[in-house]
């Protein structure tokens, strides 16, 4: 097993650790020094990069940017790999497959369509994805590790206890670590847990409801932000490009970073 994928594994054993999402490798690099554990890749900010929304970049550039990202610093990096760029389970066990000769140490499979009128693969379906994700995994020998996301939360499906099943039957499919993005409340949180357990939970916090230590005092192991560092960049910079379209004037470019001594060689 890989130095980074250990590392990764031995990060969900006790504890609870901020894995916060980087868009590309420089904010990667940056986030590596200022002392995080681990990072994970955001399907969304990577997107805006290239000038799409969220889900819009396909399986090629998604593939070429973990390898990016990964190659970019030393500590282990958790790939957002949506669906799995698949519908059908042999198509994401296939993509899998590729994914985990990134360098990835870990990557996620959800399960949302991307269908208003259907936004949540039928339980079955979601299920034997998860398990051929699994299945590809312990087949390249890589030991990355598995999160199996459940998206109801996110799709306008807010049914904590069909979330639960959802969670319940990826860990029973091999899921090393389970994730609900944008539950309600810490108390939301700790019934996941619980239904989990002793699998590690991972919390997404996109708005500041909570700290590391409520989260980690309710039982979560790790916290990620999604795309939620990739908009505050955004905000910032949005901010001062109206300011100079609407006003003509320049008082956002103060007391700004000196972001080549930021990424400037250090080892």
């Amino acid at each position: 097993m890989d130095d980074r994928v250990a590392a990764f594994h031995r990060l969900h054993e006790d504890g609870c650790f901020v894995m916060p999402n980087p868009w590309d490798a420089g904010s990667a690099r940056v986030l590596e020094q200022l002392g995080f554990p681990a990072l994970a890749t955001t399907s969304a900010g990577f997107a805006w990069t290239r000038g799409a929304p969220d889900a819009g970049v396909g399986l090629e550039e998604v593939l070429d940017h973990l390898g990016a990202v990964a190659a970019a610093v030393a500590v282990p990096v958790n790939a957002d790999f949506e669906g799995g760029y698949a519908v059908d389970p042999e198509g994401v066990a296939a993509h899998v497959s590729r994914a985990v000769t990134t360098g990835v140490a870990g990557l996620s499979i959800e399960d949302s369509t991307g269908d208003p009128d259907r936004p949540l693969h039928d339980l079955g379906l979601a299920v034997e994805r998860v398990r051929a994700a699994r299945e590809a995994i312990d087949a390249s020998g890589t030991g990355v590790l598995l999160t199996g996301r459940s998206e109801g939360f996110v799709v306008g499906r807010p049914d904590l206890d069909e979330t639960l099943r959802r969670l319940v039957a990826y860990a029973e499919a091999g899921a090393d670590c389970l994730y609900a993005p944008r539950l309600a409340s810490l108390e939301q949180v700790a019934a996941v847990v619980e239904a989990v357990a002793p699998k590690p939970v991972n919390l997404l916090v996109n708005a500041p409801f909570t700290t590391v230590a409520e989260a980690a005092a309710v039982g979560v192991r790790r916290i990620s932000v999604g795309g939620t560092l990739a908009r505050a960049a955004w905000g910032g910079w949005l901010a001062a490009a109206r300011e100079m379209a609407e006003a003509g004037t320049f008082t956002r470019f103060d007391a700004l970073p000196d972001v080549d001594a930021l990424l400037a060689p250090h080892r």
